[in-house]
This record gives structure tokens, C-alpha cells and sequence, in this order.
């Protein structure tokens, strides 16, 4: 096996897929909660290479304790691993967009699962590479952000900003990064920042409900935009802005 990707059943996985077809889907067998499996999946298959885009919101146990089962196994077998994460790692009080030095505060549940895993995973694979992303939209066929924009009864935050990528641009790339020789962090998102409003309305031509984070059944924050400044310095193509890739002014 060359490329392993877990999560490949999700929406940014299946376009890891798409573009890397020798890819070996059976991954989507393979629960990362348990270890042992894990271990075991890994010494069989031998992958030399593994992106994982697994997470599960609500379940700390997939997305921060399996994220360190996988660098785990991807050190034994000697595998490049490039980790997903997220930019809710981050509080959005900076005021300014967030750089890969700035220290993690989450606000909810699942960016402390995300965050936690950071550190856990760089730990058990220090060359890997961990990747903080955005909103993903903009597949083949429509994702979660164009479901939710299409919806009647969905409204959208006027007051939390964030760099929404398009799912083509960043699975590129992960498997650009995936081949170089990088480690750390790096920030991968649009070019864009702009509200969850906007990013409906761009996504769905027309207008759609507003509200606000104080409307929110959990903490949420308010601006997570990421700097991608070391991505443009590193990617041969870094990830357009959503206007652009909709064509919108």
C-alpha cells in the first residue's frame, strides 16, 4: 500500500481518493479508537504514506485519542503522516489572522479535541506534518456547507469569520505537502475570510437567514481566520480565495 487515508468515507476523503485513485479505500474498516487495531491494520498493510481526515464531533475518542493511535502506528511502520485539523483550535479573539506560533485556546468541545491531539500526535510522529484547515466546500457533488445553505430553516452567523477552502484545493494540497519533507504545523485554508453568512449566500446565489453567535447552543469563536502566508511560500498552487473559485465580485 502507498497512500493510506483515513476517513476516506468523509467529503475531504473522498477527494483524497479521487485524486489519488491507488489510494486503498479499506480504511474506512478500520476503527481508530482501538489501538491494538490500529497496530495490527498498519503492520499489515504497511502504508508509506497516511493522511488522516478523521474526526467525529462529540467523540473525543476518534478525533483526539485515535489522531495519536495513527501517528503512533504511522512511527512504527515508518509511514509520512499528514494530520488534519482545524482553525476552532483557536479562541478568535486575536484580531488578526492566527499564524502557526500562536498558541491554541479553544472555546468548545471539539476544538479542545482537536487541539489536544495536536501535540499528541507531533509527539508520536515528530516529522509529521499537521495541517489546520477551514470550512471545506466546493466538491464534485454538494458537501455539508452547500446542503446547509440550501436549507430553508438553516441560519447563519453574521459574527464568526472564517477561510472557508475548496475541497479540490486543499486535498492538492495534502498530497503536495504529504511528499515534501515538512513537519510542524502549517495553516491550509482560503484565501478569503468572510462570515458564515457570506459563505452561504456565495454558496447558495441568493439570500439565506442571518444570525447571530448569541443565538449559539455552545461557545463559538468569533474570528479563527488563518494566515497562510508559509503555505504560499511552500505550495506550488495554495488554496484560492471562495470568491474566486465561485466567481462571485
Amino acid at each position: 500500500m502507498t497512500l493510506l487515508v483515513i476517513g476516506a468515507g468523509g467529503y475531504l476523503g473522498g477527494e483524497l481518493l479521487r485524486r489519488a485513485p491507488a489510494a486503498a479505500p479499506s480504511s474506512s474498516e478500520l476503527d481508530i479508537r482501538d489501538e491494538t487495531a490500529v497496530f495490527d491494520f498498519f503492520t499489515r498493510t504497511g502504508p508509506r504514506t497516511v493522511v488522516n481526515a478523521a474526526y467525529r464531533r462529540g467523540d473525543r475518542a476518534t478525533t483526539c485519542d485515535g489522531a495519536i493511535h495513527v501517528a503512533r502506528a504511522a512511527t512504527v511502520v515508518g509511514a509520512r503522516l499528514v494530520h488534519v485539523s482545524s482553525d476552532l483550535v483557536f479562541d478568535g479573539e486575536k484580531g488578526s489572522p492566527y499564524v502557526e506560533e500562536d498558541d491554541p485556546a479553544p472555546v468548545n468541545d471539539y476544538g479542545r479535541d482537536k487541539a489536544d491531539a495536536e501535540p499528541g500526535v507531533l509527539d508520536a510522529c515528530p516529522d509529521a506534518v499537521v495541517v489546520r484547515t477551514s470550512l471545506i466546500y466546493g466538491g464534485p457533488e454538494p458537501g455539508p456547507q452547500e446542503r446547509m445553505a440550501a436549507d430553508p430553516d438553516a441560519a447563519f452567523f453574521t459574527d464568526e469569520h472564517r477561510c472557508p477552502v475548496q475541497v479540490g484545493d486543499l486535498a492538492a494540497a495534502l498530497l503536495e505537502v504529504a511528499s515534501s519533507a515538512y513537519a510542524g504545523l502549517l495553516h491550509v485554508a482560503g484565501a478569503d475570510s468572510v462570515t458564515r453568512y457570506e459563505l452561504a449566500e456565495l454558496l447558495s446565489g441568493g439570500p439565506v437567514r442571518a444570525a447571530s453567535q448569541a443565538d449559539a447552543a455552545e461557545a463559538r469563536p468569533r474570528d479563527c481566520s488563518l494566515s497562510i502566508e508559509r503555505a504560499r511560500g511552500l505550495l506550488r498552487t495554495p488554496p484560492r480565495g471562495v470568491r474566486e473559485v465561485l466567481n462571485a465580485p
